[in-house]
């Protein structure tokens, strides 16, 4: 899984990726790169924390959508638990909401997954060095859209009732009486204008919102 020469001072990668052909890809094309060593490939965002600690990662390619925990909570966790490892998220999902969520986690750069791969390496050298790396298309398109117009709460209920809870479901997981979840879903449904609570959590996930 080494670079090109392997040698000392070269940065250390972590790539996560639930696809084992896309991980595998993004690992043989940087690791043809001089500078870059790929020392750790894992499939499941709960297993990025101690991989990167077992390899001394200096910087952990995180893609969003993975099994166990996703990779903007893996960035938290991270962040939490390794702060000399900078993340670097690349994603199929280019939606502002995982944007903003992302940087909010710790991330250092966000790029999607058709960005060519000499400035991919280019991305990685950077949030090696303590920049900030954003695909500018999805920094617009962050900016134009603000923040999620959903609370916390909204959020959570939302995302409950996206795995088909039902109102008494969600009352349990979440401690809360049924009347607050008719609440705060009749609330997520006005904010994000779907027509109801599948079309709610669907906006909001096509935005990044949950």
């Amino acid at each position: 899984m080494s670079g090109a020469d392997g040698g000392a001072g070269a940065i250390r990668l972590l790539i996560a990726d639930d696809q084992a052909l896309v991980r595998g890809a993004l690992a043989a094309l940087l690791g043809l790169e001089r500078d870059i060593e790929v020392v750790a490939e894992v499939g499941r965002g709960d297993e990025v924390l101690e991989a990167a600690r077992a390899s001394a990662a200096d910087v952990a390619l995180l893609d969003i959508e993975m099994p166990g925990v996703d990779g903007i909570q893996a960035a938290a966790e991270l962040r939490d638990g390794l702060p000399g490892c900078r993340v670097l998220m690349v994603t199929t999902f280019g939606r502002p909401g995982y944007l903003k969520r992302a940087m909010q986690a710790g991330a250092s750069g966000f790029v999607v997954k058709d960005t060519p791969a000499a400035q991919l390496a280019d991305a990685v050298r950077r949030v090696a060095g303590g920049f900030r790396v954003v695909d500018p298309a999805l920094a617009a398109e962050s900016l134009a859209q603000g923040d999620s117009p959903l609370t916390e709460r909204e959020t959570d209920v939302l995302s409950v009732a996206r795995a088909g809870g039902s109102n008494a479901d969600i009352a349990r997981i979440l401690h809360l009486s049924e009347g607050t979840v008719r609440n705060h879903l009749s609330s997520a449904i006005g904010k994000t204008g779907g027509r109801n609570r599948a079309d709610a959590a669907r906006i909001a996930v096509e935005n990044g919102w949950l």
